[in-house]
C-alpha cells in the first residue's frame, strides 16, 4: 500500500463494515468468514492481526513448550513473551501465518515484535529481533501476505526493505514519528494511530498529513469507534 492508503483497524466489538475505506485490519482468530467474504466484496484489503507472543486464550498456544515461555507482557494480563530464537516458536508462527492464508486474509499485522527493548525474562538481543522479524516478514511473503512492522521504531532503518508497510501506535504522543519516515521515502504506507478524541485529532492531524501517514484516532480497545468519523459506504 502506498502512503495516504485510506485503513481502519478494529479488533474488538461487532465489526463495522460500513466505513469507506481501502483496507481493514481485524482479528486473524476473532472476525467471522462472513465478514472477510462482505469486505472482500466490497473491494477492501482485510489485513489480520495476531501476537507473535503467547496469550493464554488463543486456540493454538498449547503447542507452545512451557520452556519458551519469558517474562509476562507489562499491563497486559495472560500475555507473556517467548522465546523467539526457539524452533517451536517460528514452527507456531508459520502456523498462524497458514492460518491467515486459509482465512482469506491479504496481509498480517504481526505485533509485539519488539520484545528485546522490553523486560522479556529470556535474554533477547536486537540482533535475535531483527532475525525473527525478518523471518515473519519473509515466510508472511511467501503465502503472498503483504506485511506489515508493527512499532519496534529503532530497527526500522535495517527492516523497511523486509517489510511492505508500517504500524505505528502513539509517535506523536512520544515524539517519535520521524523514525518512520524511512517507509514514506520508500513508498510504503504508515498506518499510524494516536488514543484520544477530537482535540488529539486536532493537535496531531495536520502534521501526519505533511507526512504523508495514514492516521486514525481511536479508542484504546480498538473498537468500531472513531473521534473522528470517515466517511461511511453508501
Amino acid at each position: 500500500p502506498a502512503p495516504r492508503t485510506r485503513w481502519q483497524w478494529q479488533i474488538s466489538g461487532a465489526l463495522d463494515t460500513s466505513i469507506n475505506v481501502a483496507m481493514y485490519d481485524v482479528d486473524l482468530f476473532d472476525v467471522p468468514d462472513a465478514v472477510v467474504t462482505t469486505l472482500h466484496g466490497q473491494g477492501r484489503v482485510v489485513i489480520c492481526y495476531f501476537s507473535t507472543q503467547y496469550e493464554n486464550w488463543r486456540p493454538d498456544v498449547d503447542v507452545l513448550p512451557a520452556n519458551v515461555l519469558g517474562s509476562a507482557l507489562d499491563g497486559w494480563p495472560g500475555e507473556r513473551w517467548v522465546d523467539i530464537r526457539h524452533a517451536a516458536v517460528r514452527a507456531w508462527i508459520q502456523g498462524r501465518l497458514d492460518l491467515a492464508v486459509m482465512r482469506g486474509c491479504d496481509g498480517v499485522e504481526p505485533d509485539n515484535v519488539d520484545g528485546y527493548a522490553n523486560t522479556n525474562g529470556l535474554g533477547l538481543t536486537a540482533n535475535d529481533q531483527l532475525d525473527f522479524n525478518r523471518f515473519v516478514a519473509a515466510q508472511a511473503r511467501a503465502r503472498g501476505l503483504s506485511v506489515g512492522l508493527k512499532n519496534d521504531l529503532d530497527q526500522v532503518p535495517q527492516l523497511v526493505v523486509d517489510f511492505d508497510w508500517a504500524l505505528n501506535e502513539e509517535c506523536f504522543q512520544y515524539d517519535e514519528c520521524d523514525a518512520l519516515t524511512p517507509f514514506i521515502t520508500a513508498g510504503k504506507a504508515v498506518f499510524q494511530v494516536e488514543y484520544g478524541n477530537a482535540a488529539t485529532a486536532a493537535a496531531v492531524c495536520p502534521s501526519a498529513n505533511t507526512r504523508g501517514f495514514s492516521t486514525l484516532i481511536k479508542n484504546l480497545d480498538l473498537d468500531d469507534l472513531l473521534s473522528i468519523e470517515p466517511t461511511k459506504k453508501a
